[in-house]
């Protein structure tokens, strides 16, 4: 499946026509879809490579190496998780991966700075953790101007996320799916599932396998270019909506039987808000033929529940 294209450097351009092109045809795919692939999105290429350079050399090191740094009591949220320690929500099968996790570096006197957990550190590759900010940083800003854009299709100000978006609780994962050594009991890799945050920035997976289930109830596999991320709607931003945009659920599948011997990387920036912003249904998404389908609650007290359900939190 090829799924719609988006140009970010039109609604970054000083044209009003080409911004509000922009602007009808992401909240049109996030309607009918949930998911689009970006080009020129801003994240350069080789910061990209690098990325990829280090978070592989990260799950090459020995596995006590990679325990040492997985942190109790932060339920994954920064940190090393080891394999097999995360299902999906409604599922007690674990997914076949490990994963890494960096969050939110407050540098200013904001007092969401006491909320967050500090990074943790890599001794072994010392450009692993500077990259990680980098990438950050490039992932948050290209995912506050594709929430601008969905704050006008909205009809919202254009800067109604900035506020929440800025110094929020985003996290950038670095996934490992190990090779497969023998038969496994599913033809998953990660169950199907539809994810937490507003919206989710994935760069270049290293290998085929992500999947989303269409209208129709059938599993297609997604494809994008290389110079492009694919972005998707997630929970917290279905919720907001009351439906209005679609959190599409997904999966990550096995690979044929020849690549079992291969792993699989994967780097998807869940952006997250402060966990004070409100997710309560806006009233411009509620009518008669849509009444409101949610109580309302924080971004927090949504991510908590989560957490919990998915195993990462008791």
């Amino acid at each position: 499946m090829n799924i719609p294209v988006v140009d970010l450097a039109d609604f970054r351009s000083n044209d009003p026509e080409l911004k509000q092109k922009f602007v009808n045809e992401l909240g049109s795919a996030y309607e009918e879809v949930g998911f689009v692939a970006v080009k020129n999105h801003g994240i350069a290429d080789s910061l990209v490579a690098d990325l990829y350079q280090f978070v592989q050399e990260f799950f090459a090191l020995p596995t006590a190496t990679k325990e040492s740094y997985e942190i109790p009591g932060l339920a994954g949220q920064r940190g090393y998780t080891s394999f097999g320690r995360e299902h999906a929500k409604g599922s007690d099968a674990p997914d076949l991966k490990e994963f890494f996790q960096f969050g939110q570096e407050v540098l200013d006197d904001d007092l969401v700075k006491s909320e967050y957990p500090e990074n943790v550190m890599v001794d072994e590759i010392p450009m692993f953790t500077p990259t990680l900010h980098h990438a950050y940083k490039g992932f948050e800003r290209s995912g506050t101007a594709l929430l601008q854009a969905i704050a006008i299709y909205l009809g919202l100000d254009e800067q109604y996320f900035d506020q929440y978006v800025h110094n929020g609780n985003s996290i950038l994962r670095a996934i490992h799916y190990p090779p497969i050594t023998q038969e496994p009991k599913s033809a998953i890799r990660a169950e199907q599932h539809e994810d937490i945050n507003l919206i989710t920035l994935l760069v270049g997976a290293s290998a085929d396998g992500l999947e989303i289930l269409n209208k129709d109830n059938s599993w297609v596999p997604v494809t994008s270019l290389p110079e492009q991320i694919v972005v998707n709607v997630g929970d917290m931003l279905q919720r907001l909506t009351n439906n209005k945009l679609k959190s599409t659920t997904h999966r990550v599948v096995n690979p044929p039987k020849e690549k079992w011997g291969t792993s699989r990387f994967s780097i998807p920036f869940f952006l997250h808000p402060k966990s004070s912003m409100s997710l309560a249904c806006l009233d411009s998404c509620i009518d008669e033929a849509h009444p409101k389908a949610y109580e309302d609650c924080t971004a927090g007290e949504y991510l908590d529940e989560r957490l919990r359900e998915i195993g990462l939190k008791k």
